[in-house]
C-alpha cells in the first residue's frame, strides 16, 4: 500500500516521500537534499525517482546532490531549461510508474504559480506543488493570473475525495484571508478551530480533501454569489467572469493581506 508522508525542510516546506515498502522510495520538489538523504540513509531507502512541481529554487535545490547519492535515479519535471537535473521531461497528459511503486501517476499541466507549472495524479492522490494550497493559492510569478483561475477549476473538477498534497504549511494564514472573504461561513470556522488544534499538536493540515477545499477555499468557490460580492467590494466594480473573480482575490490577498 503506497505511502504518503512529509520530509520537513526550511520553515515551512513539505517534501513528500513515496513508499510502498520495497525498499525504494520516491520524493516530491526536494528542494534541499539533506533531510531527504538523512530519511533514506535511516530507513535503508533507495531513491528511484523525484517528481518535481516547478522551477523554484525550494522545490529543486537538492536535485545535483540527491543524483550525486543516486545516480540511477529518475527526474521527473516540467520541459523548463531552469531546471538542469531532469532526466524525464514530461508533459499534459503523461503517465508513468516510478520505480518501486505500483501506483502509475498523470501529467496535469496547471500553470500560472509559474509558466510551465505541473501536478501528479495517482492512487487518488494530487501532488501539487504551489498551484493549489490548503485553503488557498500560489501567488502569480511567471505566469499569469487567467493560467492559475483555469489551473484551479481544472484541479476543482476531480473527485471530491482527492487527496491534495500541497508543499508548503500556510494553512492557517489562508484561511485568515478566507474569513474576510466569507465571514459567516460555518465551514470556514469548523475547519480553522480543527487545523488550529492540528497545529498546536504539531502535525501538519496537509493533505486535504478536494472536497473540503471546495467547501473552504475560496479561490476554488469563485461561482459562489457571497465571494462574488466580496470580490467586487475589494475590485470596486462588476467583474463578469469566474477569471475575474479569482484575479481580484489574488490581488486582493497579495495587496492587503500577505
Amino acid at each position: 500500500m503506497l505511502q504518503v508522508r512529509p520530509i520537513h525542510a526550511f520553515s515551512d516546506n513539505y517534501l513528500w516521500l513515496l513508499t510502498e515498502g520495497s525498499g525504494t522510495a520516491v520524493v516530491v520538489d526536494p528542494g534541499d537534499a539533506d533531510p531527504v538523504l538523512e530519511t533514506l540513509e535511516a530507513e535503508h531507502l533507495t531513491l528511484t525517482s523525484v517528481l518535481v512541481t516547478h522551477h523554484h529554487q525550494d522545490h529543486i535545490g537538492g536535485l545535483d546532490d540527491l543524483l550525486a547519492a543516486f545516480p540511477e535515479a529518475r527526474i521527473h519535471g516540467p520541459d523548463d531549461r531552469r531546471i538542469r537535473a531532469l532526466t524525464d521531461r514530461v508533459g499534459e497528459g503523461d503517465v508513468f510508474q516510478p520505480v518501486g511503486l505500483s501506483a502509475s501517476f498523470r501529467v496535469l499541466e496547471v500553470p500560472g504559480h509559474t509558466a510551465t507549472h505541473i501536478a501528479y495524479l495517482g492512487a487518488g492522490r494530487l501532488f501539487c506543488g504551489d498551484t493549489l494550497f490548503a485553503a488557498g493559492c500560489g501567488r502569480v510569478f511567471d505566469g499569469t493570473f487567467e493560467q492559475l483561475a483555469h489551473s484551479l477549476e481544472r484541479i476543482a473538477a476531480l473527485p471530491g475525495d482527492t487527496l491534495c498534497y500541497c508543499a508548503h504549511e500556510y494553512t492557517l494564514a489562508n484561511l485568515g484571508f478566507a474569513r474576510w472573504v466569507e465571514p459567516d461561513s460555518a465551514a470556514l470556522a469548523a475547519r480553522l478551530h480543527a487545523d488550529r488544534q492540528r497545529r498546536d499538536a504539531g502535525q501538519p493540515t496537509v493533505p486535504s480533501r478536494l472536497a473540503l477545499e471546495l467547501a473552504t477555499n475560496p479561490f476554488l468557490r469563485t461561482g459562489e454569489p457571497g465571494v462574488i460580492a466580496a470580490a467586487e467590494a475589494f475590485a470596486g466594480r462588476a467583474l463578469d467572469s469566474r477569471a475575474e473573480v479569482f484575479t481580484a482575490l489574488r490581488r486582493w490577498k497579495d495587496e492587503r493581506y500577505d
